[in-house]
């Protein structure tokens, strides 16, 4: 009789941790956090740096740091990254912005691919049955580093799905954070430049900067555009 009453508890805290703990569960807080972190950026438009600046209390490498770290948590609650590059570099300048954009970039994706990892992985791979979905994870489970170097490189990919997807398939943490550094310094660079350069709009820098965007933008809509092909190819049954 004492031997029951033990043994059910156990039985039943059993059943209740590995209900907690399957991926489906984990999924379902995924999904919780997610949207608590755009709840969040909805209440507190931490877009208004553009326009309220930062607080003039903090100042020199200690504000650089705290945007980074800024930086990184919206990008992982969806802030756009553009209006961040732009806000670094209204806030620091060229070098010291790009330095903290491309901090918290690397530190947002890292933020965004842990957690696709932890807590989405196992509950979504097995639901990589379409032709095309199998297509993509094969290619960034074997070819990872080059693949998110592309990504990057041409902006088409919107970064917060390009980092869940990195997270599903089984690419690894260093090629996937490395592709996400290098390949980011290009258009940062150009977001930040512009930022810096806002208040001249006309001069060359500022110029040349919105033509890399705009020269980049549609580059990335034309290798999308034939890679979608590349992968029906690929994705396609064999006859």
């Amino acid at each position: 009789m004492s031997q029951t009453a033990i043994v059910r508890p156990q039985g039943l805290a059993g059943r209740c941790a590995r209900a907690l703990l399957s991926p489906w569960s984990r999924l379902s807080l995924l999904v919780v956090l997610l949207a608590a972190a755009a709840t969040c950026v909805l209440v507190f438009e931490p877009q208004r740096l553009l326009s309220d600046g930062w607080p003039a209390q903090l100042g020199g490498a200690t504000a650089v740091a705290l945007f980074a770290v800024a930086y990184g948590v919206c990008t992982a609650a969806f802030v756009p990254r553009p209006l961040l590059n732009l806000a670094a570099g209204a806030l620091f300048g060229s070098q010291a912005g790009l330095g903290a954009a491309i901090a918290g970039t690397v530190l947002g994706a890292g933020i965004a691919f842990g957690l696709g990892r932890m807590l989405g992985q196992d509950a979504l791979r097995p639901l990589l049955r379409g032709r095309w979905l199998k297509a993509a994870d094969g290619q960034l489970s074997r070819h990872g580093f080059r693949s998110m170097l592309a990504v990057r490189l041409f902006p088409g990919v919107p970064f917060a799905a390009a980092n869940y997807c990195a997270a599903v398939s089984r690419m690894g943490w260093l090629p996937f954070l490395l592709a996400t550094g290098l390949g980011s310094i290009p258009n940062t660079a150009a977001y930040v430049i512009a930022g810096a350069r806002a208040s001249t709009p006309t001069s060359p820098v500022f110029l040349i900067a919105m033509g890399f965007i705009a020269v980049t933008g549609l580059s990335g809509a034309t290798v999308a555009w034939f890679k979608r092909h590349h992968f029906r190819d690929r994705a396609a049954p064999p006859r």
